[in-house]
């Protein structure tokens, strides 16, 4: 099955993306070089296409019983115009996807991950029985672009007819840019300041050149990546699946219990009091980058986890890696070493996230 393209596609391939297969799209994982958009997002602005991920909206009158029942998080507590990151599980109390969901005076939008896009609508539509409810998949229709850096307020400020500096963190707001409607957001990915923006897909790559004609650097899944594990940003398919529950993923704070019943409810609640391995951050002594799948090990050679993510980044100059590990070794400045294809390199446990940018 031929992978799926976004509206920019063509606009990769004209400025150099390296393009690979990506969650089922065709993605570029980077342009000038992985170092150099890393870098240019910590100092300035980058700018990433990320209209794979999954954009859904809900109308009619039982939408928000239908996002309170399908996820962890509170909807029924947020205002308008409010976004608010919380996990779709499974009965087992598994997460089946992390999520951001935004509310709307007149509806509700979420937007999920570009590999689990297919899986939760189904999931979706199958919860919603019963309930008055629409849900549109405007993915394909739609492109997605995430502006991030120190810079990116002030270089897209007025782009738009409403202010994004004028926006909260984790707040979003209706508005035209050139005439056209769409949806900025102070949200992303990268552990910096930046906007999200979502319009209509024949609209992208003019507002994609005029962005980078501002200054910012176009960014591929690379930087991304390095840049979201400085963060300490959980990735679905590495620190997320469904044979892990919010609270060991190290997410209670995206849980209300209190709130009331939803699908996964009793096992997530279990979870919190059954003892397993959690995630936690690693730094190497060297600079041998921890790969996924590594094993981590006590000094006697015992096994106590595995690696989720790891590589030697950029800003910090230093092997960073997440992994789980037995609820003995997580405590901060537990010695431990990592597998690295043969070689044990010593490790430290560290708390996350990894970077913190200024405020």
């Amino acid at each position: 099955m031929a992978a799926l393209r976004t509206p920019l596609y063509d606009w990769h391939v004209a400025r150099g993306g390296r393009m690979v297969e990506f969650a089922g799209w065709d993605m570029p994982v980077q342009f000038a070089g992985v170092i150099a958009e890393h870098q240019a997002v910590r100092a300035s602005a980058g700018l990433f296409d990320i209209s794979h991920m999954g954009r859904l909206s809900f109308g009619g009158p039982g939408a928000e019983a239908l996002i309170q029942l399908v996820w962890t998080n509170d909807a029924r507590s947020m205002e308008d115009g409010q976004v608010r990151y919380g996990l779709i599980c499974n009965d087992a109390g598994g997460i089946r996807d992390d999520v951001l969901v935004y509310r709307w005076p007149y509806g509700w939008a979420m937007v999920v991950n570009a590999s689990n896009r297919t899986k939760i609508v189904d999931h979706l539509e199958a919860a919603k029985i019963g309930r008055e409810v629409q849900i549109t998949d405007q993915t394909t229709t739609t492109a997605m672009l995430a502006v991030q850096g120190p810079k990116s307020v002030e270089l897209c400020r007025d782009l738009f007819e409403a202010d994004p500096g004028g926006l909260r963190y984790y707040h979003a707001a209706p508005t035209r840019c050139n005439g056209r409607q769409c949806v900025v957001s102070r949200t992303g990915y990268t552990g910096e300041d930046g906007i999200e923006i979502m319009i209509g897909g024949e609209h992208a790559a003019d507002l994609t050149d005029e962005i980078v004609r501002r200054g910012a650097v176009p960014c591929g899944l690379g930087g991304r990546d390095t840049l979201r594990l400085e963060a300490a940003m959980p990735l679905y398919g590495h620190e997320l699946n469904e044979e892990i529950d919010p609270f060991h993923a190290g997410l209670a704070w995206a849980v209300k219990l209190q709130k009331g019943d939803f699908i996964g409810r009793a096992a997530v609640a279990k979870a919190q009091e059954t003892p397993g391995r959690q995630r936690v951050g690693l730094v190497l002594q060297g600079k041998r980058a921890a790969r996924e799948g590594c094993a981590v090990v006590t000094g006697d050679g015992r096994p106590v986890g595995v690696i989720t993510s790891g590589s030697f980044t950029p800003t910090l100059q230093k092997s960073i890696a997440m992994a789980y590990v037995e609820p003995e070794q997580t405590k901060p400045g537990t010695k431990l070493s990592v597998d690295v294809r043969g070689k044990i390199e010593p490790a430290e446990v560290t708390p996350l996230p990894f970077y913190k940018r200024a405020k």
